[in-house]
C-alpha cells in the first residue's frame, strides 16, 4: 500500500515517519571533511577563548585601561566616576559606547576585559574567513590557530584598549577590499569604505591604512576601478567618521579636540628607534615571520595581488609608527593578521615533493605540514602562556598588561580616605588608576605646566609646596613602575614627603626574586600622609 492509499487522516504523520530513515541518511553522509573542519575551527577559537580569560581579572587595570572604562563610565552616568573621567578625551569612541552597554548593568573591570576578549575571537574568526578566502580551508585554519596563539595578539585583547576593537575593524575592511579585488563589484569597494571609517571610529590612528587602500589600488592595474566609485567610496568613509567631530561639536570640545591634535604632533619620544624593531617581532614569533617571508620567497612565481593587498597592509603600520616619534607597543598590531595569513599560506602550499624520504620511511607532505604548524605553534603558545602570568617585578611596557597592586591601592583609598580628599603621584598613569579604583582625583607631578607638552586632560601641580601647605594635596603615592621611567620625578616625590612629614599609611608588594635568586618582598606602591 502507498503512502497515497492511506486515510488522509493519517496521511501527513505516516509522511514524517516514512521521511526518518532518509533524514538520518543524509546526515550520515554529511561532507566529512566539513564536520573535521567545524572541529578544528572550534578547537583552535577554544584555544583562543582559553588563553584570553585564564587568569583575566587577576591584576587590575593599567592607565591606559582605566582611562577608556572611565570613560564608559561616565557616558552610562556613574556617579562617582563621572565627574573624574571626562567623556572627550583624544580618542573617537566607538568602544567606549559598547563598554558602555556593558557597564549598564554595573561598572566592572571583569565586564570590560570579557568584551575585549569577545573582539578578539571575533577578529581571529574574520581572518581565518579572509585567509580561507584567499588561499583556502586549510590555510585559513592555519591562520587563525596562528592568531589564536600569537603573544601579540593574545596580550592586546585581554585588555579594556582601543587597538583590539581597531584591528577587529581593519581586519573586516581587508576582507572587503579582497572581495572588491577578487569580484570587482562597487558595493565591496563601498563596504571597504564603510570598514574604513569604523576603523577610524574605533581608534583615529587607523586611518592610515587608507594609505595602504589607495597603494594596493595604485600598483593593482589588474584591478579595474573607477574613479566614481573610488570617490564614492571615500565619501563613505567620511560620512562614518562624521559622528566623531559632530559630537566634539555639539559638546563644544572643538577647542580640547585641537589641544590634543597639537600635543600629539608635538609630543617628545617615549621610545629610542629599535624600540619596534627588538620587541615586537619577538611577540609576533620568529617562527611566524621567517614563515610568510619564506613563503613570499619560494612561491615568488605564484605572487598575485594577494601577497599585495597583504604587504600594503603590513608595510604601512610599520613605516608610519617607525617614523612617528611616538611608540606603543600595540600600535603595530594591525599589520599582525596579513602576517598570519602569509604564515599560514607558507605552511600549506611551500613547494615540497609530495613524499619526503627519511631513514628509509616515506612521509607525505601533509604530516611534514603537520609536524611544522605544532612547532610553529608550540613556538607561540609557551611564550603566551608565560605572557598572561601576573608580573613579579617592578617595571613593564606599557600595553602589556595590567599594573599589579593598582586596584587593591585604589580600593584601600575608597574605603580609608574622606571624599574629597586629593592625591599627588609621579605621574598620570598611576593617577588614573588610583582615580578609577579609589573614586578620588589624583594628580600626577610629572604633568607639564606647558600644554604642549602635555595631555590637555591631565592638569599640573603649578605649586606644590602652596597645595600641601595649603591642605589642597593631603596625600602622595609613590609607585616603583612609575618611578623606573621617571626617576626624576620620583627623587621630587619623594623629597616632598620627607620635607612635608610623610607617613607610610599603606604599602602593596610583590614578591621577588633577588640576584641571589632569593625570594623577597618588593614594594611597589606606597601611600603617604602629609602635612604641613
Amino acid at each position: 500500500m502507498s503512502v497515497r492509499d492511506l486515510p488522509h487522516s493519517r496521511n501527513r504523520i505516516t509522511r514524517r515517519l516514512l521521511s526518518v530513515p532518509k533524514i538520518l541518511t543524509d546526515w550520515w553522509s554529511w561532507d566529512r571533511a566539513a564536520v573535521i573542519r567545524f572541529a578544528i575551527l572550534t578547537a583552535i577559537m577554544s584555544a583562543a577563548l582559553g588563553l584570553r580569560v585564564w587568569g583575566l581579572n587577576r591584576v587590575g587595570y593599567n592607565t591606559d585601561e582605566a582611562v577608556y572604562s572611565g570613560q564608559a563610565a561616565a557616558i552610562v552616568g556613574d556617579p562617582s566616576l563621572r565627574e573624574i573621567f571626562p567623556i572627550f578625551r583624544a580618542h573617537p569612541l566607538l568602544f567606549q559606547f559598547l563598554l558602555a552597554l556593558v557597564f549598564h548593568f554595573g561598572v566592572s573591570d571583569l565586564g570590560g576585559r570579557l568584551l575585549a576578549v569577545a573582539v578578539g575571537i571575533s577578529t581571529i574568526y574574520v581572518v581565518y574567513r579572509l585567509a580561507d578566502l584567499l588561499y583556502g580551508q586549510t590555510a585559513g585554519l592555519l591562520a587563525g590557530l596562528i592568531l589564536a596563539l600569537m603573544p601579540y595578539h593574545v596580550v592586546v585583547t585581554r585588555q579594556v584598549l582601543l587597538d583590539g576593537p581597531m584591528v577587529l575593524c581593519s581586519t573586516i575592511t581587508l576582507y572587503m577590499l579582497a572581495r572588491f579585488a577578487m569580484t570587482e563589484r562597487p558595493m565591496w569597494l563601498y563596504c571597504t569604505g564603510v570598514g574604513m571609517g569604523l576603523t577610524f571610529l574605533a581608534k583615529e590612528t587607523g586611518i592610515i591604512l587608507m594609505g595602504a587602500i589607495y597603494a594596493f589600488l595604485a600598483l593593482s592595474k589588474e584591478i579595474r576601478v573607477r574613479v566614481l566609485e573610488l570617490m564614492f567610496a571615500s565619501i563613505c568613509v567620511v560620512l562614518m567618521m562624521v559622528p566623531f567631530p559632530a559630537a566634539l561639536l555639539l559638546a563644544g570640545g572643538t577647542r580640547s579636540g585641537k589641544q590634543y591634535l597639537v600635543w600629539q604632533l608635538f609630543r617628545r619620544p617615549n621610545h629610542t628607534w629599535d624600540f619596534y624593531p627588538t620587541t615586537v617581532p619577538v611577540a609576533i614569533g620568529i617562527l611566524v615571520i621567517l614563515a610568510a617571508l619564506l613563503g613570499l620567497w619560494l612561491l615568488h612565481h605564484q605572487r598575485t595581488w594577494r601577497e599585495r593587498l597583504l604587504l600594503c597592509w603590513i608595510l604601512v603600520p610599520v613605516a608610519f609608527f617607525q617614523f612617528w616619534p611616538t611608540k606603543g607597543f600595540q600600535y603595530l598590531l594591525p599589520a599582525a593578521p596579513p602576517i598570519a595569513i602569509l604564515a599560514g599560506r607558507a605552511l600549506v602550499h611551500w613547494p615540497i615533493m609530495k613524499e619526503i624520504h627519511f631513514l628509509n620511511h616515506r612521509i607525505s607532505k601533509t604530516w611534514v605540514t603537520v609536524l611544522v604548524s605544532v612547532i610553529v605553534s608550540l613556538t607561540l603558545l609557551i611564550p603566551s602562556w608565560q605572557a598572561i602570568q601576573p608580573s613579579t617585578s617592578g617595571s613593564f611596557i606599557a600595553g602589556t598588561g595590567g599594573v599589579p597592586g593598582g586596584r587593591e591601592a585604589g580600593e584601600w583609598l575608597s574605603e580609608n580616605i574622606p571624599k574629597g580628599a586629593k592625591i599627588m603621584t609621579i605621574g598620570p598613569s598611576m593617577a588614573n588608576i588610583l582615580q578609577f579604583y579609589g573614586h578620588r582625583k589624583a594628580y600626577g607631578l610629572s604633568v607639564s605646566p606647558n600644554p604642549l607638552r602635555r595631555n590637555p586632560s591631565y592638569e599640573p601641580i603649578i605649586n606644590p609646596d602652596l597645595q600641601i601647605r595649603n591642605s589642597d594635596l593631603q596625600y602622595v603615592v609613590w609607585d616603583s613602575f612609575s618611578a623606573e621611567r621617571s626617576p626624576f620625578f620620583s627623587e621630587r616625590l619623594l623629597r616632598f614627603v620627607e620635607k612635608y612629614h610623610g607617613r607610610v599609611i599603606h604599602m602593596e608588594s610583590v614578591m621577588v626574586k633577588s640576584t641571589d635568586g632569593m625570594a623577597v618582598i618588593k614594594p611597589i606602591i606606597v601611600i603617604y600622609k602629609v602635612r604641613p
